[in-house]
Formats: structure tokens, sequence, C-alpha cells
């Protein structure tokens, strides 16, 4: 019975002082607005206003309704705007699925500023991703897939937006800490440590050891980046990361960090987006500062 276009009506009459007045607001032709409240006041069986000459004066019930009006319609008219920004792009939830460990460090310098840029967004980082994150993005679990290890599929797009290398860290003691360059032999009888994922989805193994038909003497997993390098400081072992994370941690602990074989070995952090959400403005816009951040940051990471 009772229609929003009803309250819109008691509000503006209350605001104008005439519904002349609250017609021309609401775009409405005066006899329309009074048909309009005659039909309600029928349903109602009760009058919401009434009339002395040219003052009108709202009833008991039509001041229950003006009080309704009030805190309803601010409520609409907010939902709406929300749903306007969320058509837009301006408004919502960027699920970002993480598909390996030290991209989290790099994550974060981006997420920062990002949130700064887009109050009305929120962040949701995923971790739980190893490798896996390719069927989430597919399933629609998450919006950004960071990956260095891009798998190419239809209806996904990679944005290639960091470039580093993949470098050795040992203790600055170790003999290998004035070595020019790292040669897979060179770590035959050593301990490697990497995070906990399996042994065809490590560089250090794929782009390095594996061709050489080389292995480390013992092969040791670890879940967190600053327990790892912990370890390589002790001299517990040598671990393989990028090169500006390896230089981060280089300020606070006596490890080093070498190049992995004559050229070294370089990769690329990339999001993965569907192509039908890249019109998105707050997905688009993650990706574009993502990329314009690591621009300024690349020195850093060469």
């Amino acid at each position: 019975m009772i229609e929003r276009s009803h309250l819109a009506i008691l509000r503006e009459v209350h605001r104008r002082g005439s519904l002349t007045a609250a017609a021309d607001a609401l775009y409405l032709s005066q006899s329309a607005l009074s048909h309009s409240m005659k039909k309600l006041e029928q349903q109602l069986g009760t009058p919401v206003w009434s009339k002395s000459g040219r003052n009108l004066h709202f009833t008991q019930a039509g001041n229950y309704l003006l009080r309704l009006a009030e805190r309803v319609l601010p409520q609409f008219e907010h939902a709406e705007a929300q749903m306007q920004q969320f058509a837009s792009g301006q408004r919502g939830t960027l699920r970002i699925g993480m598909e390996c460990h030290p991209c989290y460090q790099w994550l974060l310098k981006v997420v920062n500023p990002y949130l700064k840029t887009w109050p009305d967004v929120d962040v949701d980082v995923k971790q739980k991703f190893q490798f896996g994150g390719l069927g989430a993005l597919f399933g629609y679990e998450i919006d950004v897939l960071v990956t260095p290890d891009p798998l190419l599929r239809p209806g996904i797009r990679y944005i290639p937006v960091f470039d580093y290398e993949q470098v050795l860290v040992v203790n600055e003691q170790s003999p290998l800490a004035a070595a020019e360059y790292i040669a897979p032999e060179m770590l035959m009888d050593k301990t490697l440590i990497t995070y906990p994922v399996e042994q065809s989805r490590l560089d250090i193994y794929t782009s390095f050891l594996t061709p050489a038909k080389c292995s480390p003497r013992k092969h040791k997993r670890i879940e967190t980046t600053d327990i790892m390098l912990q370890m390589v400081a002790a001299d517990r072992g040598v671990a393989a990361l990028p090169k500006w994370l390896a230089k981060e941690y280089e300020e606070k602990l006596p490890i080093v960090s070498v190049r992995l074989g004559i050229t070294g070995i370089h990769k690329n952090i990339h999001l993965g987006v569907r192509e039908t959400d890249l019109n998105i403005d707050y997905l688009s816009a993650f990706i574009t500062l993502a990329d314009s951040l690591s621009e300024h940051s690349k020195t850093g990471a060469e």
C-alpha cells in the first residue's frame, strides 16, 4: 500500500511548504501528486494532511509517515548511490589470490597506496593458493591472481607488473658469498631452503638445478621468509629468493645474494584477471598502480 513515491511526496511537501513546489521538485504535475495521495488516503482509510486556506497541516497519520520517510528515504538513496558505485566500479571488494610466498611482500607495497586512493574498496588477500589459483579465478573466488608462473587459458588475461631476478642468498661468511655467480654443482653439498612448494614449481630446480642434473645435499622447506633467512644467517643452508626481497633483509642480517648462473634467472610477477572484469574501474586501477609502483622500484630489483 505505502510506496516509496508516497513517502517522497510527504517529505517534499514538508520541505517546500506547498503541493505546487513539491510537485515541481519531484517532476510531477500537481494533479498527479494530489491523485496519488488521495488514492493512498483511501487505501489507509485516514487522511495524511488537511488544508486550511493556503496552509497545509499534516495529520497524526501524516506526521507518522513523514517521520518514516525521513528515516527510510535516506537509506534508499544511500543504497542507490552504493549500487551506482558498484555498477561503475567505484565500490566493492578486490579479492586477491597469491600463488607465491615472496609475492606477498611485494603486494604490501601496492595495497597501502591503493587503499588510500580507493577508500570505498576493500581488499581481501587469500594466500592458500599454492599454484592452484587459476581454478579460483575461473570459479570467481578471487578477482586477481598474483603469480610468477602464468598458465595461459582462454578468458584470462595476464599483465606483467614487476620483473625481478631470482638469486641465491647465503651467509656472508660462506665461500659462496665471494663467487661472481653460482654454478649448479656448487650447491650439491649444500642444504637448500625453500618455501613448502612442490619441487616442479620451484625456479631454483626447473631453471637451474634440474637442467644441469644436479641436486642439493638436502632440501628443507620452511613456511615463512623471516625464519628461512634466519636459518641462512645462521649458516644452516642457502635459499633462492627474489633479489629485491633479499636486499631488504641484507640490511638487517649477515647475508648476501649471489647471481644464479652467468646470466641469472629472471622472472616476472603477473596479475591474472578475467577478461570480462577489465572494465571494472577499481580493478583496472589496481593493475595500473601496481605497474606504476613497480616502474619506480625496478632499479632496486635489478
